[in-house]
């Protein structure tokens, strides 16, 4: 029996994928139980976390978050108020009517989120006897200027004005620290249009950024696009090279199961099939760049196996992205093992191709 050095060596230096998926397939027969964790690690660290790479060094940046689009309303809103000289609320509401988009640049002086703005609106609109602008509503004035009323421009105005002057809020109890305590609004107008005059000191901006964390809003507001940028990456490849696949997440589950018999739930990201709509494969993505998260992401691939075996052995194809998956351990060794090392990230995902079931699949869906 080969030593478990030779059998990572000849795992490594297969030359094709479907070579190395045998090889892979043979560390059962070949070796102990005992001895697998650390050949799967090994093969692990050699052959897989080389191509891993991290999803925090970039970020999406829809038009609505990039420079130009900002500059652009910030530039309309100094107009308006003159420099950020008149800012009465009479003056506030002017310029919101007239122009919503220019809630971007107030709300943003506030520090607050879109949902945080809306319900401060709630606690001004009772008084008033309207009702409170809503997150939608704050979203569709600052990206489209959509139609404000002179009672929602008014609205925003007062909730502008009481929230920069103290009154909304209150103080804050304890060691709590009022958000317009921050050093373009600790003074009101005043320092706004001080800073708007004069600029901000380099190492204030910098501070800012360590304190409220660089590129965190269009994060929060693009994180559903970052979890789907690996299964798009998937369904892109299996697009261009006409491979037959159903992106499970846009199906009903129970569809999924009746038309290919897959019993786990939730379904995997993807399942493969073949012109008569036989089912050829099944493909989970995961992506984190935490190794604990990983750990907990890799046991998914294990309740795929046992489903893949159940449904004759086909097989589970795991498309990976981010740093977590670099603890081999009880990570990425584990997920190697139940998917006999049909592991791919973004960089080699157009490897995934060479490895069975795709050569037949190819040019089937056009």
């Amino acid at each position: 029996m080969p030593t478990a050095e030779q059998t990572v060596a000849k795992i490594v230096e297969a030359s094709t994928w479907d070579q190395r998926v045998a090889q892979i397939r043979l560390i059962p027969q070949n070796h102990g139980t005992n001895e697998h964790p650390q050949i799967y690690a090994a093969v692990a660290r050699s052959v897989y976390v080389p191509h891993l790479s991290p999803d925090f060094a970039y970020v999406h940046q829809p038009p609505f978050y990039g420079p130009e689009y900002f500059q652009q309303v910030y530039a309309a809103t100094l107009q308006a108020t003159a420099g950020f000289d008149q800012v009465s609320e009479n003056d506030l509401a002017r310029v919101i009517e007239s122009d919503p988009r220019t809630l971007l640049v107030f709300r943003t002086i506030m520090g607050l989120t879109k949902e945080e703005f809306a319900h401060a609106t709630k606690l001004v609109a009772e008084a008033m006897g309207l009702a409170a602008l809503t997150g939608s509503k704050v979203d569709s004035m600052e990206k489209k200027g959509s139609a404000t009323t002179r009672q929602q421009a008014r609205l925003a105005a007062k909730t502008l004005s009481q929230i920069i002057d103290g009154s909304l809020f209150g103080a804050p109890p304890g060691d709590l620290c009022s958000k317009q305590a921050k050093p373009d609004t600790q003074e009101g107008w005043g320092s706004v249009r001080r800073f708007a005059t004069e600029g901000v000191p380099f190492s204030l901006f910098l501070h800012q950024r360590h304190y409220g964390g660089a590129f965190r809003q269009v994060l929060d507001a693009t994180s559903t696009r970052r979890g789907d940028l690996i299964e798009e990456a998937v369904e892109a490849l299996f697009r261009d090279s006409g491979v037959p696949h159903l992106r499970t997440g846009s199906h009903n589950q129970g569809e999924i199961a009746e038309r290919f018999e897959v019993r786990v739930t939730p379904a995997p990201d993807f399942v493969i099939f073949d012109q008569t709509g036989v089912l050829k494969g099944i493909l989970e993505c995961k992506g984190t760049n935490d190794g604990g998260t990983a750990r907990d992401k890799a046991m998914r691939f294990e309740r795929l196996r046992q489903e893949s075996i159940r449904l004759g052995g086909i097989p589970l194809i795991a498309v990976l992205g981010g740093l977590g998956w670099k603890r081999v351990n009880d990570t990425l060794g584990p997920v190697v093992r139940d998917t006999d090392g049909r592991v791919f990230t973004l960089s080699t995902l157009p490897e995934m191709l060479q490895v069975s079931p795709f050569p037949s699949l190819m040019g089937l869906r056009r």
